[in-house]
């Protein structure tokens, strides 16, 4: 499954916002630095559809805002 992320990083709190069953905005603390925002997305995704992080894998947007997530649903 693919989830399509608007990511807001260096926010007050991580917090998930569901849009629809595909499109998230997500806030993370961390900041957008050597991908830690990255990782607390994939972390926050993980236990928001309770699977593993590896399980997360981030296919594009790796320094947008703008990012695609794949759940490895297997």
């Amino acid at each position: 499954m693919r989830i399509y992320i608007q990511a807001k990083p260096d926010a007050y709190e991580d917090k998930i916002e569901k849009i629809d069953e595909t499109h998230f905005v997500i806030l993370v603390k961390e900041p957008p630095i050597k991908g830690l925002a990255n990782r607390a997305i994939g972390r926050l995704l993980a236990e928001h559809f309770n699977t593993s992080p590896s399980r997360i894998r981030l296919i594009s947007g790796f320094s947008s805002r703008q990012k695609v997530f794949e759940i490895d649903e297997a």
